[in-house]
């Protein structure tokens, strides 16, 4: 059970060669020095918290990196002492888990069939409310030989998830072998995914999936506020990340104004208006301080020109910041149907044919911006 990973060097560093491992390991194996932080799983429609990840920390050495420890217990032989010791410590606190939340573990795929894990689990007894997450430490070509062990964790009751969908070896083959209950989606797709048309096509696709085979779709790593719109825009339903939580003992909420926020979103399952594809974006009340917004900020696309009365004013770009030119935008209504705007945005001279629109409310105030990719996808995608 590692990632998020602590502070400390990454694997195959001289961390491996530097402390005396088998001493350090024997310890951590007997639970000396181990201990398990919980980081919350929430639910975008409710704000509230449903799951837990339990992850293993070392607070009792010099050592802290989760994943150098586990590094170092592959290269030492004691990869399946020190998971079924870091299994047992975070089932430690399950008897007092939340009532309708439930706790994911992460197992390595080949060491489900030893003795060391398959004794965890028949201590445990009744697996229900717990979910086993197939984590990357080896490559698996196949499943075949773990079909056994997959098919009495659930037959105790556990559900079985695939962790870190779209890297490594999680992919759509293994995907359908597996069949998991829970799909995690790997921290790479979530990134920026507010700015990024293909990730988002990608994890529409692996919704759809999902909704095919019985699953529920988990973003991971969620660490911005606009990733969080985003996935929440494309309807996904379980989140978990920085930006909702970090990693803490058992068993930590999130916060009150987070959970306000995805509550009172509206789920949109048809995109047909503006309000329906509004995205936030940085604001200035100057070009001047557009041009520093931009050079403080390498990814920054675009910045909202503000005028008086929180009216918008234009779309500038690290060129026209910095130059001082400022051109109108072009301003819709949020309910504003996403066919007209498109109509309108079309006319304008090809220069700023597709700027980001600036959308306002009934009083002509600033809300956000709709960019055009997000309007023709939603458009395509309601005409499906």
């Amino acid at each position: 059970m590692s990632s998020p990973a602590a502070d400390g060097p990454p694997p195959g560093s001289d961390a491996l060669a530097g402390p005396d491992w088998p001493e350090l390991l024997a310890a951590a194996c007997r639970g000396d020095g181990l201990a398990a932080a919980y980081q919350p799983i929430v639910d975008t429609s409710r704000g509230t918290v449903v799951g837990y990840e339990a992850l293993a920390r070392f607070p009792g050495f010099a050592e802290k990196n989760p994943e150098v420890w586990f590094a170092a217990a592959r290269a030492h032989g004691k990869s399946e002492e020190l998971e079924s010791a870091a299994l047992r410590t975070a089932l430690a606190a399950r008897a007092t888990l939340p009532a309708n939340c439930f706790l994911t573990l992460n197992v390595s795929p080949e060491l489900l069939s030893t003795e060391e894990i398959r004794s965890v689990w028949r201590g445990e007894g009744n697996l229900g409310g717990l979910v086993v997450e197939l984590t990357e430490q080896t490559p698996i070509d196949s499943y075949l030989e773990l079909e056994p062990d997959l098919n009495q964790l659930r037959a105790a009751g556990a559900l079985i998830a695939v962790d870190d969908a779209g890297a490594g070896y999680a992919g759509l083959r293994h995907l359908l072998a597996l069949r998991p209950a829970l799909i995690k989606i790997d921290r790479e797709l979530i990134q920026d995914v507010d700015r990024d048309e293909a990730k988002r096509a990608l994890i529409a696709m692996l919704g759809t999936f999902a909704s095919h085979v019985d699953a529920w779709i988990l973003a991971e790593g969620v660490e911005r506020v606009e990733e969080l719109d985003a996935l929440v825009s494309l309807g996904v339903p379980l989140v978990q990340g920085y930006c909702l939580a970090r990693p803490a003992p058992a068993w930590a909420g999130i916060d009150l104004d987070l959970a306000h926020r995805l509550a009172s979103t509206r789920q949109v399952t048809h995109k047909r208006v503006i309000r329906d594809v509004l995205e936030t974006a940085t604001t200035a009340t100057s070009a001047a301080l557009a041009a520093e917004a931009f050079a403080g900020n390498a990814a920054l696309q675009s910045v909202v020109l503000m005028g008086e009365h929180l009216r918008p004013v234009s779309v500038l770009d690290a060129s026209s910041a910095g130059l001082g030119i400022v051109s109108p935008g072009m301003c819709v209504n949020l309910d504003t149907p996403i066919s007209d705007a498109l109509a309108r945005a079309i006319t304008r001279p090809q220069a700023s044919r597709f700027e980001p629109l600036l959308v306002t409310d009934n009083a002509g105030r600033y809300t956000g911006v709709a960019r055009m990719e997000r309007l023709i996808t939603a458009l395509a995608a309601a005409s499906d």
